[in-house]
């Protein structure tokens, strides 16, 4: 089992600052005091681990942590920021292919999600690209989730090559 000296001080330093800095009547800082900054003190407590630990692992749960507690921070402050599902497929799609550069696994699973999050983000756009066949493009917009389902049974049941 690896040590988790780096992971547990950056939590102990970010939770420790955290409550130290509540104390304080920081003008401005009050919106900050919230549960999203604890999840990105948790992810950037991950990504530390990951990158100076050497645990190419951790960087999957340090990215959604640290992407979930910045959307949900920017989410309602900044004009640009979208509120779409496709933002969180987003941030898991950006935590695979960075972890797939440390251990080399999960760049598929990376670019799926990107795909993704693009159509999800875009859709009204690509719903426009498919304008000249809208009648059956409409009927398997409607069962999308269910390709979803049978993706993800598919990669938890199906024996893999080489495996037994």
């Amino acid at each position: 089992m690896k040590s988790r000296k780096i992971f547990s001080a950056i939590i102990l330093i970010g939770f420790g600052l955290y409550f130290y800095l509540q104390r304080f009547d920081l003008t401005g800082m009050k919106d900050y005091f919230t549960w999203p900054t604890l999840l990105i003190i948790v992810g950037l407590a991950f990504l530390g681990e990951g990158y100076w630990g050497r645990d190419g692992e951790s960087i999957l749960p340090g990215v959604i942590l640290v992407g979930f507690g910045l959307h949900f921070h920017l989410a309602g402050k900044i004009a640009i920021w979208p509120d779409n599902i496709g933002v969180f497929v987003l941030i898991i799609a950006i935590g695979f292919l960075l972890r797939s550069q440390k251990t080399g696994d999960g760049t598929f699973y990376g670019l799926l999600f990107l795909v993704l999050s693009i159509l999800l983000l875009f859709s009204d756009k690509v719903m426009g690209w498919f304008g000249l066949v809208e009648n059956n493009v409409s009927s398997l917009i409607n069962f999308w989730p269910a390709v979803l389902v049978v993706i993800g049974v598919y990669l938890l049941f199906a024996k893999r090559r080489g495996r037994k």
